[in-house]
């Protein structure tokens, strides 16, 4: 095996450009890797993938590497991520791998596991599948590969037994990215009795994510103001994100999204506490939970951090801005679908733009070029103006500053009531950390 980075995990599993980082040498090992620390004796290992071209050649890797950890590699084929977090729970198998790199173009791949649980595996067990990729183990006997029959009508099963919708005489756009949600998203609307207009459903490997989905919801908001539809939803490539538009074409984002369903659910009796978000939710989202006596919980960016602070609390629901909604309810992870059959639910038929009971400000963000991120926790005059700016927005907006986890920068984020407000308080901040720490 050849010489690895030093740390292959990141935020979400292992993600890279296929056939750079992320080659079918590294994928078999990780497969074997991951079976040989499992604790179970022969190890039942789903995998799942996206539609990118990569995909078949790392599926295929990792299922050899569960093979030669001593594990029966069980093959989904094409399906969205969440679907791994309710198939390896439903036919009570070990582990669940999916190989996708979510909403990145088609050139990147990414591998991340999920427990018997569910859930996406700790930092902890990532930590330890790492440390034995260089040399895993040899196993007593070989696994085996073989297809998961059926996967797709158990997804669309669970889906469609969660959410007891009566669809009927709704015509719903969806724009599934050209990826991992072309099949199952079209069959649960059908099948709870929508009509369905289908946007970006014809994979070929390259067009996963381009000019489409959660990520430029733009060709749905368009299809969906000119034509029959009454809302449409899009996708990103692995299915777990979900973005809506209104009848007007206009883009709800996952803030607007959790708020009505946080509202539908607490009306309900049915919330179980409060609503975890990250500390990017908007300020009008706070605005209107406040409002309507709905406890919040706020996380560091990141859907792993959301799932946390839910499970600590024991509460249900949770998400962030960009469309990864939690409802534990149906499943520990984010779930696009699900999602989108939550906000019909929470609708009862009314009109998108009508239910959504927040009003989001205008938010800039803007990321500044330094030196060193770390610098920024020691520079005084820059907290200084975020206090002052913070002061005269007290009550109307806020400001967040933060290093990123990731790159040499330090993002500045303002909500006022107005964008040209915004814009002013943006850029005097932005002028002092570039005089103070760039």
């Amino acid at each position: 095996m050849a010489s690895q980075p030093k740390k292959l995990f990141g935020t979400d599993g292992v993600r890279g450009v296929a056939g750079e980082l992320l080659t079918a040498e590294l994928a078999l090992a990780l497969g074997h890797a991951a079976t040989a620390v499992c604790e179970t004796e022969r190890p039942q290992v789903l995998i799942v993938r996206d539609t990118r071209e990569s995909g078949p050649m790392l599926e295929a890797a990792l299922a050899g590497g569960v093979a030669q950890g001593g594990g029966d590699a069980w093959r989904g084929g094409v399906l969205p991520t969440p679907a791994a977090s309710v198939l390896v729970r439903r036919h009570g198998l070990d582990l669940a791998v999916v190989v996708s790199a979510s909403h990145n173009p088609w050139q990147d791949n990414g591998i991340k596991f999920f427990g018997p649980d569910g859930r996406k595996l700790s930092p902890e067990a990532e930590a330890r599948i790492e440390e034995v990729v260089p040399s895993p183990p040899d196993a007593p006997e070989l696994g085996n590969v073989r297809t998961l029959e059926g996967a797709l009508d158990d997804y669309v099963r669970e889906l469609t037994s969660a959410f007891r919708l009566d669809l009927s005489g709704l015509r719903i756009a969806i724009d599934c990215a050209n990826g991992a949600t072309y099949r199952a998203a079209p069959a649960v609307l059908e099948r709870l009795g929508a009509t369905v207009d289908e946007l970006a459903t014809e994979p070929d490997g390259r067009n996963i994510n381009d000019a489409c989905g959660s990520t430029h919801p733009e060709a749905l908001g368009e299809h969906v103001a000119t034509g029959e539809a009454s809302l449409g939803f899009a996708f990103d490539g692995d299915g777990d994100r979900v973005m809506a538009v209104d009848g007007e074409g206009r883009v709800h984002d996952g803030d607007e999204l959790l708020a009505l369903a946080a509202r539908h659910l607490s009306e309900r009796g049915e919330l179980g506490g409060g609503v975890a978000v990250t500390v990017m939710s908007n300020y009008g989202f706070h605005q209107a939970m406040k409002e309507a006596e709905i406890a919040v919980k706020t996380t560091d960016v990141g859907d792993r951090h959301v799932a946390a602070a839910l499970e600590e609390r024991d509460w249900q629901l949770g998400g962030e801005q960009s469309g990864h909604i939690i409802w534990r309810e149906f499943s520990p992870t984010g779930d696009g679908i699900a999602a989108a059959l939550l906000v019909l639910q929470a609708l009862g038929g009314r009109d998108l733009a009508e239910g959504v009971p927040m009003e989001r400000l205008p938010q800039l963000l803007h990321n500044v070029k330094v030196a060193n991120r770390d610098a920024l926790a020691g520079a005084r005059p820059v907290w200084e103006a975020v206090e002052r700016e913070q002061a005269a927005l007290e009550g109307r907006g806020r400001v967040l500053l933060r290093p990123s986890g990731t790159e040499p920068l330090v993002r500045v984020m303002v909500e006022a009531p107005d964008r040209a407000e915004a814009e002013a308080i943006c850029a005097r901040l932005v002028a002092v950390v570039e005089r103070e720490v760039a």
